[in-house]
């Protein structure tokens, strides 16, 4: 039997955090962790309504995945992200020791890899998921921003 739970499957419900921080004025970007195939943190981008720089989709995720393990150390689990984490975000992951990242679009200018941020030695990371969608969405916020 297939396993329907893939990095895309995951991907999908991290962009439908975007898309309601998309709706909410915030800059689109979406966050969900994952144990065991199980979502145990969903969220968005929360910067603009709690007036707050550090409330990035994946500072939300670290807490709320934290909080629901009882733990601060985020081992065997996934984070997806519609956006490539930038050095704040990497750096707190860094020390969650989460297992794996999973981002869909990359951050040419303010990503992690652009500022050489390094992440935990055993946190595995897989790019390019739903890239176009996660990546069309970001154009999209910023091209109505413009106008």
């Amino acid at each position: 039997m297939e396993n329907i739970f893939t990095d895309e499957y995951f991907m999908k419900k991290a962009y439908q955090e975007a898309e309601l921080a998309y709706e909410k004025g915030e800059i689109p970007v979406g966050a969900v962790i994952v144990v065991n195939d199980r979502v145990i943190a969903r969220t968005h981008n929360l910067t603009e309504m709690l007036n707050d720089v550090t409330a990035h989709a994946e500072m939300q995720a670290i807490t709320s995945a934290a909080n629901f393990l009882g733990g601060k150390y985020l081992k065997d689990c996934t984070l997806y992200v519609t956006l490539e984490p930038c050095q704040m975000c990497a750096g707190a992951l860094y020390w969650s020791q989460i297992t794996k990242i999973v981002f869909g679009a990359r951050d040419e200018q303010r990503g992690f890899i652009s500022m050489g941020t390094k992440l935990h030695p055993k946190t595995q990371v897989v790019q390019g998921v739903m890239a176009n969608e996660c990546a069309d969405l970001m154009l999209r916020f910023f091209a109505e921003r413009r106008k």
